[in-house]
């Protein structure tokens, strides 16, 4: 009863325990002693909860000057339903710092929302009311400083625009699925300092997104997506993960000139491994170069490898870390790592790792990249 922090429920909580949660937080928390609860956390199937529980059970943690606030709602109804189950001092709470709500959320902001504490908002897979749902309670959170919004597939309800103009944010998170009816989505976030897109929308959309100055960091998984708008807005970022078969599509205009830090994905981007070269040449301060499969990619091997009239002058002056993460010794894979050992002066350490799936003697690569020339006589090899 003097607990600050309270944590109830779970995803496949039995009917009979549901209810007997029910029948335990309708009696007790409003008995509940402390004059502040810290953070309040509930998981639960709403084809069993009522939401008009859920709304006092909130709306009685608000009261107490709550810190965090963290619900996920599930529902195995076909179609599942969207109950409003967030009470209107929600919106207007003063000691609120982090939300975060997923599942089978309506969230229906109002006119007179107010979040002046509220750093940390993360949005998984909720319905907004309409297309202004979310700006409207991005724009009056004046602190905010991290944001996740992870869109529901196949939700026409919530189609439309996806602004995000929040001049305090420094990290954002946004994840679009495969099927997402939306028109485009705009960014204006000066302040930025981390950003990860997951962009699998096969439906065409715009993307509009406004200079990053202050970026450090950015992670790019990006299917169907121009990066032009993309990579306009970034070029200040000093470390880059990418996946994304647009690479190929770069301008010349476009140059990184502060990223320190490279990893790219093999999935897409190493069709050809051409497309590495390109972005290589607008990096000229490069010093590590990573090349990997992402989380949940699946290895596909180069098509060719047509080896560059010039050297891009990142590896030339600057590269100083080479990996190469499931690594099959194919030749094109072979020809690709023998070339970076053969002209980066600076290289230090070539650290390749095997994939489990090879079809070449670990034995046999080792001795391959051994023998192949190498222009920095410092540089070690280490293989795994």
């Amino acid at each position: 009863m003097w607990l600050p922090k309270l944590d109830y429920g779970r995803k496949d909580c039995p009917v009979s325990e549901c209810e007997r949660l029910r029948s335990f937080l309708d009696s007790k928390l409003p008995l509940h002693r402390s004059p502040i609860i810290e953070s309040f956390r509930l998981e639960l199937s709403n084809s069993i909860i009522k939401p008009e529980n859920i709304n006092t059970w909130v709306a009685t943690a608000l009261s107490r000057s709550l810190s965090e606030l963290d619900i996920s709602l599930h529902d195995d109804t076909d179609p599942p339903k969207f109950p409003n189950i967030l009470p209107s001092d929600l919106f207007t709470c003063k000691s609120l710092a982090i939300l975060k709500l997923a599942g089978e959320i309506l969230l229906d902001v109002p006119g007179g929302v107010s979040l002046p504490s509220l750093k940390t908002l993360k949005l998984q897979s909720v319905r907004y009311f309409n297309e202004e749902t979310l700006q409207r309670l991005l724009s009056n959170c004046p602190v905010l400083e991290d944001l996740v919004v992870d869109l529901r597939e196949f939700d026409e309800e919530s189609a439309g625009k996806l602004t995000v103009a929040v001049p305090s944010l420094q990290s954002l998170s946004i994840y679009l699925f495969y099927y997402q009816d939306l028109d485009g989505f705009v960014i204006e976030t000066p302040a930025l300092k981390y950003f990860k897109l997951m962009d699998h929308n096969i439906i065409g959309h715009y993307v509009l997104i406004e200079k990053m100055p202050d970026l450090i960091e950015a992670y790019l998984e990006v299917t169907f997506t121009d990066l032009k708008s993309i990579f306009g807005a970034i070029t200040s970022v000093k470390r880059l993960s990418i996946c994304s078969e647009a690479i190929k599509k770069l301008d010349d205009d476009v140059v990184f000139n502060q990223l320190e830090h490279l990893e790219v994905c093999i999935c897409t981007l190493f069709a050809s491994a051409d497309q590495l070269i390109e972005l290589l040449k607008a990096t000229s301060k490069l010093k590590s170069l990573g090349i990997s499969f992402f989380d949940q990619h699946t290895p596909s091997g180069m098509v060719c490898w047509n080896q560059p009239t010039t050297v891009p002058e990142c590896i030339l002056s600057n590269l100083q870390s080479f990996s190469w993460s499931k690594y099959r010794g194919e030749p094109e894979e072979r020809d690709v790592v023998v070339y970076f050992l053969k002209h980066a002066r600076h290289l230090e350490t070539a650290t390749i790792k095997s994939s489990e799936s090879s079809r070449v003697a670990k034995s046999e690569m080792l001795k391959e990249l051994e023998l192949s020339p190498r222009a920095s006589a410092t540089c070690q090899l280490m293989f795994d």
